[in-house]
């Protein structure tokens, strides 16, 4: 990730000190994976930012360079207008960290000092007047070797690819959604003011395409081979498994082809009556490799899944359903869906099953296709986006946790232990959020209150708000 920094100077404070710590943050940003875009002595004088002409030089270069998001750096007291004109002469819309470096050693008359503290006021302050967004350091004075700094970039990184990555996603609607579920609208012209631009394909295409595709192409007879390494397939038969196989390498050419980040299919029944397979085990491992796939051509479930994904670094997410209370304990809900999520959220290896529920309707041997598991325990993240025609955009956070229990069921679930889950179910229901929630393995909850509560602007809510859909720069978790 590319990230640019303006280490902020004034001139009245000591060079040597200006340096060190410029030098320090460039170290630390580089440890964190960064490629850093910083002016060096030749742009500038030290390599840092203090005059109107060295903010108009890096910000220039920072356009240039394409940065992904800003660090701004006072390693003293800096000056608060050089940053804000680097950041406008940048014309860039993208996250912005704010941080000062701590003072040498405790304050004397004769020591050579800083005075960040001060000075990251005045940079905050005349960010605020020029309409940038910004984020504050959790610990906002430090030196830039402490690890609670290296985690705050960390967190910016993840920020920064998901607003990035919302603001400039293509999704795929293959297919229309279930006409029994209205929780699956979305307004497309809404998405693209956001940045998102949908793709329609219609689904008689992909039928049409998967039918006359030769199943002896190396590509389906190695997809066939990956899913047979996978998982269990049991007594799938042959046709249906080269169907499957089919079916991922059309995706997979659709996703190449139109350069998609997301895929929001329609899954059912059309799938089973007219192929004759389900399309679960195939969106799971797709969403292993970062390609999250939403289920009932949900376009803002699959917007969830991206954002979880962007979020963790181009980990799997699911779509998954708030299917189910545990009968005698409040804070644990199933987190289920038919069978697609991803392989790696199972704890032990998947079997390839049919699709039980419309089994009946279709015929059993027009369902295979689904994984059956249970999900291994540990840290998750819950996430959902979703539009309101009154109040506009806004989200849904929970960190939760799978842990076992001995209630059990079909298709892929997990038992999630949800602190005021009850609280939540609430604000579910009342703020108007779907039944489908998107999840993803790990402790994301933080980059994604930031980067839809602060930079996308979206309404967010999460247990133990003060003000439930306001965002703060303290988050509730």
């Amino acid at each position: 990730m590319r990230i640019g920094l303006i280490p902020a100077n004034r001139a009245f404070f000591s060079d040597e000190l200006a340096v060190k710590m410029r030098d320090a943050t460039i170290a630390s940003m580089e440890k964190a994976g960064l490629e850093v875009i910083v002016p060096d002595s030749s742009l500038t004088k030290l390599g840092c930012v203090e005059s109107l002409e060295e903010a108009q030089k890096t910000g220039r270069l920072f356009r240039d360079e394409e940065v992904e998001g800003i660090v701004v750096a006072a390693v003293n007291f800096g000056d608060e207008q050089a940053v804000a004109f680097t950041i406008r002469e940048s014309r860039l819309n993208v996250p912005v960290l704010i941080f000062g470096c701590q003072e040498e050693e405790v304050l004397k008359p004769t020591t050579p000092r800083r005075d960040s503290f001060c000075g990251l006021l005045s940079i905050g302050e005349a960010l605020r007047q020029t309409g940038v967004k910004y984020t504050v350091a959790r610990v906002p004075i430090c030196y830039p070797s402490d690890e609670s700094f290296h985690e705050e970039l960390r967190r910016f990184a993840g920020v920064c690819r998901v607003v990035n990555g919302i603001r400039n996603a293509r999704y795929g609607q293959v297919g229309c959604r279930p006409d029994a579920f209205w929780t699956c609208r979305a307004d497309e012209k809404a998405l693209q003011r956001l940045g998102v631009t949908t793709i329609d394909v219609d689904l008689s295409e992909v039928i049409s395409a998967v039918s006359r595709m030769d199943p002896t192409l190396t590509a389906v007879q190695e997809t066939e081979k990956s899913i047979r390494s996978q998982c269990d397939i049991g007594d799938i038969p042959e046709s249906s498994l080269s169907k499957i196989a089919r079916f991922e390498v059309y995706l997979r050419q659709l996703v190449n082809e139109k350069k998609l980040n997301a895929l929001a299919i329609q899954c059912w029944t059309n799938l089973q009556l007219s192929l004759g397979i389900c399309a679960c085990s195939t969106m799971g491992r797709l969403g292993e490799e970062g390609i999250p796939c939403a289920c009932e051509a949900d376009v803002l479930g699959a917007l969830s899944m991206h954002a979880l994904t962007l979020a963790s670094g181009g980990g799997a997410s699911a779509l998954a359903d708030w299917n189910n209370l545990h009968n005698n304990d409040p804070e644990l809900a199933n987190i289920w869906h038919c069978g697609v999520f991803p392989a790696s959220f199972a704890k032990s290896k998947p079997r390839m099953g049919v699709h039980g529920i419309i089994a009946d309707t279709v015929g059993r041997d027009n369902t295979w296709g689904l994984y059956e598991f249970e999900v291994e325990e540990g840290p998750i993240t819950l996430f959902r986006v979703t539009q309101d025609p009154d109040a506009g955009w806004k989200a849904i956070v929970v960190p939760a946790s799978i842990e076992a229990t001995n209630a059990k069921t079909f298709g892929a679930y997990g038992w999630a232990r949800i602190k005021d889950l009850q609280s939540i179910y609430r604000d579910v229901l009342a703020r108007h959020f779907p039944h489908h929630v998107a999840v993803a393995r790990g402790k994301l909850s933080d980059i994604l209150w930031e980067a839809f509560g602060n930079y996308l602007g979206f309404d967010i809510y999460a247990a133990g708000q003060a003000i439930p859909g306001k965002w703060t720069p303290q988050p509730p978790f």
